[in-house]
């Protein structure tokens, strides 16, 4: 991060005193310099704050300069764990030195100054941990563990899982009666119901514990405008149904779902559509405008999920005309991201400062990524260069880089992520910049069945946390619960982690 300047404000009489915020390895740090001396009495408006001493440069002999009312003060802000008066996982430090004082000896200089505006309304930000197994496992019961446990250990063993998956498709093909056992393992882990009333208790199940849900339809349609009418109608029913809850801030829907992706394949290549494609793509486009119209209506936010490559440009140009229509008073629409690609980060940059020149409010769901095999396979087939990232690790400095960018830039944010890292770091962000947890400019969001211990956590901790909620009939839910079980295999040590911290409740629970 760049070096930023920052001036303290209420401070009147004293130009020379300045501030500056600076990132380390080891968190932020806000230095002094260029004075003196600091009278107290120039601060106007906000009451003097001790906030924390970098225990490194404390010595006996400085504390014994301090004037005593201080000292007692400063020695337990030493001995404290708590990272401040914030309780901040993140703190910010103010370092200082002891400074002549003009006709009063030695005085602490820094160390006693107001905080600006910004500073000063910080909410207190509470610790969090991800291994409290007992809030993370907390909406469930015995029963309903030991069910996880062996769905998790079947998902653990890639042969098992690939074994399991495959037999359910071909008994769903087959007509061999196997939703009522799917019902009861994967599906009814991984999904909320086979219809909105289902997934709805589900929702509310999750509301409890103070996790809410975005409905999400995860039927992949024919392909003909019937379907595609369907699946808008079908949409528009969960934005109707989540407007009646407190606990349902979110719709999401897939472009793909309301029109064929092979019209913006061609117009993303330049091809000039003509006649019923036109026509096609037009009905397309009002079926996007249509849901985004309704949640914008309905007190709603509505998620446009990322896809492909070869139409993702597409996809963006109708979420932000949908963002420039519907995000002036409140943030509605938000595009997603996908942090596997390399130039992502570069096109959310580009997505917010357009939002900005135009005078709307920008939404982004960074996310790290759903189609990269199917992405590598295409580019090389067709000769193209690979538009996903070098390594895992490029993956995650993108990932991590796109949230710390929307947070420093009053970006609307959904961070999607089952990454403990990247959720943790973005608390501390939050802190850093004075976000209160309850704020709406930021959510946290995990798929239903999957990284509890993120999200309960989080929820229990005041944060503002969505689930994503898949539901459709199971047969139709298959392909998803194929990427689920895919997913959980491949990601490294996703379902080893979700195993493990299920066996360790289980253990805890017969203490």
């Amino acid at each position: 991060m760049p070096l930023q300047h920052v001036r303290f404000a209420g401070l009147q009489d004293s130009p020379d005193l300045e501030i500056f915020l600076f990132a380390r390895s080891n968190g932020y740090s806000i230095v002094t310099f260029d004075s003196d001396s600091f009278d107290l009495s120039l601060i106007k408006g906000h009451p003097p704050k001790i906030i924390w001493i970098r225990t490194g440069n404390i010595t006996t002999e400085s504390i014994s300069k301090i004037p005593l009312k201080y000292s007692q003060q400063i020695l337990e802000f030493i001995q404290s764990e708590s990272g401040g008066c914030f309780g901040s996982n993140f703190p910010i430090r103010f370092l200082y030195r002891i400074a002549p004082y003009p006709n009063k000896g030695k005085a602490l200089e820094v160390f006693l100054i107001s905080l600006p505006p910004y500073l000063s309304d910080m909410p207190v930000i509470p610790k969090i941990s991800f291994d409290n197994l007992e809030v993370a496992f907390a909406s469930k019961s015995n029963a309903e563990l030991r069910k996880m446990y062996l769905i998790f250990a079947t998902l653990n063993n890639n042969l098992i899982s690939d074994l399991g998956i495959g037999l359910a498709n071909l008994a769903f093909k087959l007509k061999i009666p196997v939703k009522g056992i799917m019902k009861k393992t994967m599906f009814g882990h991984f999904c909320g119901g086979e219809t909105i009333a289902e997934s709805i208790q589900a929702c509310k199940h999750l509301a409890k514990y103070g996790v809410h849900s975005i409905l999400d339809l995860s039927v992949e349609g024919k392909g003909d405008e019937a379907s595609f009418d369907a699946t808008t109608e079908e949409i528009y029913q969960t934005l109707v149904e989540s407007a009646k809850t407190d606990y349902m801030p979110f719709g999401v829907f897939k472009v793909t779902g309301l029109g064929d992706y092979h019209l913006m394949i061609k117009v993303q290549d330049g091809e000039q559509l003509q006649g019923e494609e036109l026509a096609a793509f037009n009905r397309m486009k009002g079926r996007v405008d249509r849901l985004c119209k309704a949640a914008h209506d309905l007190g709603l936010k509505i998620l446009v999920d990322a896809e492909e490559s070869w139409f993702q440009n597409v996809i963006d140009d109708l979420a932000y005309e949908a963002m420039e229509k519907y995000n002036k008073e409140r943030c509605v629409v938000y595009n997603t991201y996908q942090m596997y690609r390399h130039d992502s980060l570069e096109r959310l940059k580009k997505a917010a400062e357009q939002a900005k020149a135009k005078g709307y409010l920008f939404g982004a769901k960074p996310v790290r990524g759903a189609y990269m095999e199917k992405e590598r396979e295409r580019a090389e087939e067709m000769g193209y260069p690979d538009p996903i990232q070098p390594n895992k690790a490029a993956t995650d400095r993108d990932y991590d880089a796109a949230i710390e960018y929307c947070v420093e830039n009053g970006i609307y944010l959904v961070c999607a992520s089952h990454n403990e890292k990247s959720n943790l770091e973005l608390t501390n962000l939050m802190n850093l910049h004075g976000i209160d947890p309850k704020s709406d400019r930021v959510y946290f969001s995990q798929l239903y069945g999957m990284s509890d211990n993120i999200s309960f956590n989080l929820a229990k901790a005041g944060y503002r946390v969505v689930k994503y909620v898949p539901y459709g009939p199971v047969e139709k839910v298959m392909p998803y619960l194929t990427r689920r079980a895919s997913e959980n295999t491949s990601i490294a040590g996703q379902s080893s982690r979700e195993f493990e911290l299920i066996k360790s409740e289980m253990r805890r629970r017969k203490k």
